[in-house]
């Protein structure tokens, strides 16, 4: 059977941007390219091509007016310009229908209708059936015996398909009547007025008495009251709008109906073109399909410690491959071990039988290359065994280069690098309730072979990290802090179970007290935690003002809630519920799932994943501990020393200003750095140009001088001081003037960051910056806040990672039984012994503030107690 699909391109490609941009975190890829609306566009047409037909092809709107607007020059008006985050997507759009293998058409001062409807009719008798699919209603207009219109409201999925037949029953008019319906009614959509007054019920019952706009003006003096009077004032209105409604059936073009034949995709340019966006869940679904073609990758196992001797060689490149993302948790399966002797895989059983490869693995002067070697060693130190000599870890090189790829899957960092031979993660173990260790033959190829993607990568990326002047961030900062992280991860930190249980009761019984008041000032009980159920209790039932409705229901989000303070006291209750219940699902529910047995909570820092170069904390994250309020302050309490010893935090004092300004030579700043001034009280002399500085003016400079680090705007300074927006302005304006250093320092670093591509930190640690250059307004501007935050916050990262490598080589070299057990931030917290107190207090502090010389001296804070909480 032939059949034809004809696609309302502009309508579909509208429907992706706006069906995955709802949520405001709109896709990007590492270059900055905005991807959602591709992503979503892909994926409805990948779901028609599942389907079975012969002739595709998929029409758009030309930019720009079509012969209506010479019609009616406010056709289309006052529809919403095109966001630039969707404008920029448009030829990426186009692109992927290229290398899908479907054919499009545009023509100028056509839109896309008059396509769609040249071909359905032009064509007519070459099918047994044609099908369009859009959601707009002016195409119904085409509906007859072989064609029909799928219109859905979600993807592809749950479609309603148009026959002349469902129209009638839905609508009440046929195909013929469409273009009636609208020269009556109007279309808000296309800015067409109709005839005012009459809607659709109107409509269809003339149309059911007259059955053409045509008969209803024949009999428009027979109208009776303020229906005929509008009929008869605005006939013309309707008439035009009918008119311009009317697809063109006889577009004059030269396609042949071969050309829109369907001959499949494109597989190799689709790919790549997937890879060049970094659609990795398209690029899953389609490898999925593809029949795996076995290619010649041997591989043995050694199954005896007497082989193994004969391969445990040094510069040799190694995989450990385990089972369960938190790999605390993990079982271990293997080794893949690749060098100039071959390709091998070592059951992890054999570690425990070899003295040899334990002794291999953790001797420092033998060289190894790896990925992941913190994992790796976590791993290792669980079964009281270690890794030494790592020279090279994929892993952290990749994320050197590229920290914008922050993706963890092995295949994608490879990727990045054109490195192509190697599965994705969940095509090897499965994902989600199929998660499982697969045949020992396909995770053995697959440690394997990451084994071999290092061997063949790492003089390609040695030579990057050289030329780029980064080799001594990776060997001297990045993998030397790996070995800290993993033995702090190892470590742990104790926590006191009975306090948890403790503050699980409180806190339960502070929900449900508060749950109860909150029933009696809304007269009824809801479930509070459902926003739509809140949404209808305070702007329906109790009428509060600011409610605006969405898709879902009434919005309650916290700016909502904040204007509404004080206009009934069941806000503040909500509020405090909110919190409430957040500090309990995530830090009492939450770190009481994250115990082990050894009564510890072992995080899991991420290293490769921040693109500032800051630590990320996971499983749980343990560097975003709550000290805003009472109830998560005391949620510090659970964590604590070993039996007799003490917590010692040590926090860096204003580490990013003093950074800034030593990167800006800002001499205003170095003096008052170096003359032990109070930083805030003198940015609000300035600011203020007086001496004498009230405690709301100091408050106001810190905040300014804060900002400007994150590059913040004078709006958001404003709505962060509660101060009028012009006011703010001044502040910044005259924040520069006064120190003409940083105002140097930051168009500097954004005119660098537009010529390289890239802001750099005071090691070489790059952020790279495509946005700078975006034709989205929006995207520019976050691209210049980046750039000004990223040389500081980027230095401050590093210089902590320099103080915990320094720190970890002084307690080892005194051999000192202290630990430390948790970075958060600019704060290091250590398990001291106790007859070791006086020693860690000075060695911290003297440590920390001599580790790196800069225009100013590094200041740290430190505070000792029996927990957590009594550090802060």
């Amino acid at each position: 059977m032939s059949k034809l699909i004809l696609i309302d391109g502009s309508n579909i490609m509208f429907r992706a941007y706006y069906g995955t941009a709802y949520s405001g975190n709109l896709m990007r890829n590492s270059k900055g390219q905005y991807t959602n609306a591709v992503f979503g566009f892909v994926n409805m047409m990948n779901s028609v091509l599942r389907e079975d037909f012969t002739h595709m092809l998929v029409a758009f709107d030309k930019s720009g007016k079509t012969f209506r607007h010479d019609k009616f020059e406010d056709y289309k008006g006052g529809r919403k310009p095109m966001p630039d985050e969707f404008r920029s997507q448009i030829d990426l759009i186009k692109k992927s229908l290229d290398v899908l293998g479907v054919k499009q058409r545009e023509i100028y001062l056509i839109e896309a209708d008059d396509i769609i409807g040249t071909y359905s009719t032009k064509y007519y008798d070459q099918f047994d059936e044609i099908e369009i699919i859009s959601n707009d209603k002016d195409l119904l207009q085409l509906l007859n015996d072989k064609v029909s219109m799928r219109a859905s409201k979600k993807g592809m999925q749950n479609y309603t398909l148009y026959t002349p037949e469902l129209l009638q029953e839905l609508m009440g008019v046929a195909p013929n009547q469409v273009t009636d319906l609208k020269g009556l009614m109007g279309d808000a959509s296309d800015n067409l007025p109709g005839i005012p007054g009459v809607g659709e019920k109107t409509a269809v019952k003339l149309l059911a008495q007259y059955q053409t706009l045509e008969g209803v003006l024949e009999h428009k003096d027979e109208l009776k009251g303020k229906l005929g009077e509008r009929v008869r004032e605005h006939y013309e209105s309707a008439i035009l709008c009918k008119e311009i409604a009317t697809i063109k059936t006889d577009v004059e073009f030269e396609f042949t109906l071969d050309q829109v034949e369907y001959h499949g995709v494109n597989e190799e340019e689709m790919l790549e073109f997937y890879k060049e966006l970094e659609l990795h869940s398209l690029i899953k679904k389609y490898v999925k399909k593809i029949p795996k073609v076995k290619k010649d990758f041997s591989y043995k196992v050694i199954d005896n410690i007497f082989d193994l001797d004969d391969i445990l060689k040094p510069d040799s490149y190694l995989t450990l491959e385990t089972f369960n993302p938190n790999y605390h948790l993990a079982k271990i399966l293997g080794f893949g071990l690749v060098n100039d002797l071959g390709n091998f895989f070592i059951p992890y059983d054999l570690l425990h039988q070899s003295l040899n490869f334990q002794l291999y693995l953790s001797d420092e002067n033998i060289k190894k290359n790896v990925h992941d070697v913190k994992m790796m060693k976590v791993c290792l130190m669980n079964d009281l065994y270690d890794i030494r000599g790592v020279e090279f870890d994929l892993l952290l090189a990749a994320y050197i280069l590229n920290p914008n790829n922050t993706k963890e899957d092995f295949k994608v960092i490879v990727n990045s690098f054109d490195y192509d031979d190697i599965s994705y993660h969940e095509e090897v173990y499965s994902k989600g309730a199929k998660y499982h260790i697969p045949e020992e033959n396909v995770y053995q190829t697959y440690a394997v072979k990451k084994a071999f993607a290092i061997k063949e990568l790492k003089e390609e990326l040695i030579t990057k990290l050289k030329a780029n002047n980064q080799l001594d961030l990776l060997n001297d900062m990045e993998l030397p802090v790996a070995n800290v992280l993993a033995e702090m991860e190892f470590n742990g930190i104790l926590v006191d179970q009975d306090k948890l249980a403790s503050l699980n009761k409180e806190i339960s019984a502070k929900i449900e007290t508060i749950t109860k008041e909150i029933y009696e000032l809304a007269g009824t009980e809801f479930n509070v935690s459902s926003p739509k159920q809140l949404g209808l209790i305070l702007f329906d039932n109790l009428g509060l003002p600011f409610g605006k409705k969405t898709k879902t229901g009434y919005s309650t989000n916290v700016d909502v809630l904040t204007k509404l303070l004080g206009k009934h006291p069941i806000i503040e209750k909500i509020m405090t519920y909110r919190t409430l219940t957040k500090l309990f699902s995530t830090y009492i529910i939450g770190l009481e799932n994250t115990i082990l047995k050894d009564g510890k909570i072992h995080t899991i820092y991420r290293q490769a994943f921040t693109s500032t170069g800051r630590l990320s904390s996971i499983e749980p994250n343990l560097q975003n501990i709550p000290i805003r309020y009472q109830e998560g302050r005391e949620i510090r309490k659970v964590f604590i020393p070993a039996k007799g010893n003490k917590l010692l935090a040590a926090d860096y004092s204003q580490i990013e200003l003093r950074v800034l300004a030593h990167m800006a030579n800002e001499k205003v700043l170095i003096s008052a750095f170096n003359n032990n001034e109070d930083i805030h009280t003198k940015t609000a002399q300035k600011i203020f140009q007086k001496e004498e500085i009230t405690s709301l003016e100091r408050r106001q400079a810190k905040a300014v001088n804060f900002g400007i680090i994150y590059g913040q705007s004078a709006w958001g300074l404003s709505e962060e001081i509660n101060i009028g927006a012009k006011e703010a302005e001044r502040f910044i304006t005259t924040y520069y003037e006064e120190f003409p250093g940083i105002k140097t320092f930051m168009d500097e670093v954004i005119d660098g960051a537009k010529n390289n591509g890239y802001a750099e930190t005071l090691y070489h640690r790059r952020r790279y910056l495509p946005e700078l250059n975006s034709s989205v307004y929006m995207q520019r501007e976050a691209g210049k806040r980046n750039a000004m935050n990223a040389p500081i916050q980027g230095s401050a990262a590093d210089i902590i990672k320099i103080a915990m490598i320094e720190i970890d080589k002084v307690i080892k070299s005194k051999r000192l039984k202290s630990k430390l057990l948790l970075q958060i931030h600019d704060e290091l917290v250590f398990d001291v012994d106790k007859n070791e107190i006086e020693i860690m207090e000075k060695l911290v502090i003297d440590t920390m503030e001599a580790c790196v010389k800069l225009q100013v001296p590094l200041k740290v804070e430190q505070e000792s107690g029996i927990n957590l909480y009594e550090t802060k």
